[in-house]
């Protein structure tokens, strides 16, 4: 039975979650040998420990499959009680037919073929946004009681060179309904979208991307600064957010990490915003010593690297508790793209 109140499904969110990832690893510490790069550069410099990869027995597709059909059958749910279907993914490997067609394959003994929803390609925003598409569809007049499925899933490789060992690969599925354990805020998200070529596949005869790290780094950067101020509004609306602290007013900040060490200095980052939003950032024994930074614009920050130390160490306590658990399939596995900040929502989950 499906809950509502005046029209609005309740307490919708995630039901379950699953994660599947390949078996075989490298060690980082065996790649910076192998890259001949400096003792410590992926392991200490990027914070990770591990990089899965996988065989050529699997893609895109099988790890797709094979998550779904855990979530369905570890969690008791029958394929005839979904009602859409949606994925996020980057990784290519037909030019038209998707993802989620492929994944239609589960669901023809039980004859359920009514199933909206598509494949979102979109880097690593493709994962959230099909997250988004399946909340929106169970809050629409077009739902009919049925759960969603949300897969995100993708091998991540680069060809060699500084960012091959920011790889990795994995999949998560999570099964979106009401009455949930994990409830979405209504109305309290944020988005900020912009043309950059930071990252992009124009190669359609190569797997490999097209990286500039530098601005990969300064637009993952800005986009949280964006995003900060937008959802700092709707938290404060909401009466979630009282104070100036956007730090204080939650019990965990879950990020996609492309490599560990950016997602501390993320942490470090909203810290940074917090104190340029706080009116008295003298009254907060935390800022102490920290005036010199206070005129500063934030467009020009994201490489300085004063400015980085300072706020990655009055912001390591919080980043001890509120982030660093979050990192654990992260630093064993890599970058997922799509599932990344779903794959750090689950290590935090069970931390």
């Amino acid at each position: 039975m499906s809950s509502q109140r005046d029209g609005w499904p309740e307490n919708v969110g995630i039901v379950a979650i699953e994660v599947y990832f390949p078996a075989q690893y490298v060690d980082q510490k065996e790649l910076e040998k192998f890259d001949g790069a400096s003792t410590g550069k992926y392991t200490i410099g990027l914070g990770q420990e591990k990089m899965g990869f996988c065989s050529d027995n699997e893609d895109v597709n099988s790890l797709c499959l094979t998550v779904v059909q855990r979530l369905m059958e570890r969690n008791g749910i029958s394929y005839s009680d979904i009602g859409r279907l949606e994925v996020g993914t980057e990784t290519i490997l037909d030019k038209s037919k998707s993802v989620k067609t492929v994944l239609m394959q589960l669901f023809e003994s039980c004859g359920n073929t009514n199933i909206e929803g598509i494949d979102t390609t979109n880097a690593c925003y493709g994962g959230t946004s099909a997250l988004f598409n399946a909340v929106n569809w169970i809050e629409s007049s077009y739902w009919d009681g049925r759960k969603a499925l949300v897969v995100a899933g993708d091998i991540a490789v680069y060809a060699s060179g500084n960012a091959r060992c920011t790889g990795g690969a994995g999949a998560i599925a999570m099964l979106i309904g009401d009455d949930a354990p994990l409830v979405f805020e209504r109305g309290c998200r944020a988005t900020h979208m912009q043309h950059v070529y930071d990252f992009y596949k124009p190669n359609m005869d190569s797997e490999y991307p097209v990286v500039d790290g530098k601005l990969s780094i300064q637009c993952y950067l800005h986009a949280l600064d964006k995003c900060y101020d937008i959802i700092s509004h709707k938290l404060e609306s909401a009466e979630i957010k009282t104070g100036s602290s956007l730090l204080d007013c939650a019990d965990a900040f879950v990020f996609h990490s492309p490599f560990c060490k950016l997602v501390q200095k993320s942490v470090a980052r909203i810290m940074f915003n917090d104190f340029l939003q706080d009116p008295h950032p003298e009254q907060r024994q935390i800022f102490t010593g920290l005036d010199a930074f206070r005129e500063l614009n934030l467009e020009d920050t994201y490489f300085n690297k004063q400015v980085e130390t300072a706020f990655m160490t009055v912001s390591r306590t919080e980043f001890i508790k509120k982030t660093e658990p979050s990192l654990l399939l992260a630093k064993q596995i890599g970058n997922m793209y799509t599932p990344s900040v779903y794959g750090g929502l689950v290590s935090f989950l069970i931390r």
